[in-house]
């Protein structure tokens, strides 16, 4: 079947890696959760684009990174080198594009001819808008009027988005929280990174500013098949039930722990975005405790909303939806933190080892 020469609303916007002024490779799957306007320039020079960059700046109501952010996509070298344009932040940013393979990927140079104009997506990144420029420059107003016209982030589709998740209690027993925490307590967490690809291969990352937890590995083999033992009675099921996926693996056993102290958090991520990773299905989060403000899961795709389960209570969910961990105002926040997959899965896991910590010789990607 023939795509359509120009995405339409409806249609899911195409997820891509790009560089920035402050990022070599921005993902632009992570800023789901508000309206996105992406204005694909061509060149600052144009006068269609200074008209809509003009008109984009001059509405800072509208781009507070909060409810919308703007990114402007250039294909012209000479707007970096020149600084002809540059970030505002809050609410602007600029993408530099010089190979237009962001451009290529939303089809706005069809068949090799200039088509520079807007696009319009949705806090889930679905394309609400495709407006091209026009001579006149009716189409930033049309544009702009049309984003600020839009229903709140958390009722894009005119009502609250439910959040497709599984939320359960009594996965874990008071005692058995308990005892997992004492355990944390009595050998403490070493510094919890996260993936991230470079140059082909999955490599830990350590970042205070993107997450912030330590984590301490179960090495009691007893005690882990105990844990294992509560997922195939009382989570396995549940997942099943919902998303018809027979979990048959679990990867990791750690107690993680957010400490106020140390403002612990962890910003928007999803959790199978590299190779290393890739085989992930489904996250677990049980809280062991209740005594800590903050620390609360959210996934901002689907609105500001945020969960906090009880104590031995767990938040099930796909690995490929984007959430967050808010900062832990008061207290620590413990958790118990496994992946769960299948045999299918376990086949990917095993072709992609190769991929994962540095290349033979220990240069990255060598």
């Amino acid at each position: 079947m023939a795509l359509p020469s120009l995405l339409l609303p409806g249609d899911p916007a195409p997820v891509f890696a790009a560089r920035t002024a402050v990022n070599a490779n921005f993902r632009f799957d992570t800023v789901a959760g508000r309206y996105i306007v992406l204005c694909f320039l061509g060149s600052s020079v144009y006068p269609a684009a200074r008209r809509a960059l003009a008109a984009a700046f001059a509405r800072p109501d509208l781009f507070d990174d909060t409810r919308a952010c703007f990114f402007a996509v250039t294909a012209d070298p000479a707007d970096e080198a020149e600084g002809r344009i540059a970030d505002r932040i809050p609410g602007y940013r600029i993408f530099w594009d010089f190979d237009r393979r962001v451009a290529s990927a939303y089809r706005i140079v069809p068949q090799g001819a200039p088509h520079e104009g807007w696009v319009v997506l949705d806090p889930t990144l679905r394309v609400l808008k495709v407006t091209p420029f026009r001579a006149d420059g009716s189409d930033a107003a049309e544009v702009l009027d049309f984003l600020a016209a839009q229903p709140p982030v958390g009722a894009h589709p005119g009502f609250e988005v439910p959040v497709p998740i599984i939320v359960m209690a009594n996965v874990f027993e008071p005692e058995l929280c308990d005892r997992l925490v004492a355990l944390y307590e009595s050998h403490g967490g070493e510094e919890s990174g996260f993936m991230r690809e470079v140059n082909g291969r999955t490599l830990p990352m350590f970042d205070a500013g993107h997450k912030r937890r330590r984590d301490h590995v179960i090495e009691d083999t007893a005690l882990i098949e105990e844990l294992k033992a509560r997922f195939v009675r009382r989570v396995l099921p549940e997942i099943a039930k919902v998303h018809q996926f027979a979990a048959s693996r679990m990867e990791r056993h750690i107690v993680a722990c957010y400490d106020a102290e140390e403002g612990g958090h962890f910003r928007a991520h999803r959790d199978n975005t590299t190779r290393g990773t890739a085989h992930r299905r489904f996250a677990v989060s049980i809280n062991l405790n209740d005594d800590f403000d903050g620390g609360e899961v959210s996934f901002p795709e689907y609105g500001p909303r945020s969960f906090k389960a009880p104590k031995g209570g767990a938040v099930v969910f796909s690995c490929s939806l984007l959430h967050s961990v808010s900062q832990v105002r008061r207290g620590r926040r413990y958790a118990y933190l496994p992946f769960l997959y299948d045999e299918a899965a376990a086949r990917i896991r095993e072709q992609n080892a190769r991929f994962v910590g540095p290349a033979e010789g220990g240069a990255a990607g060598g």
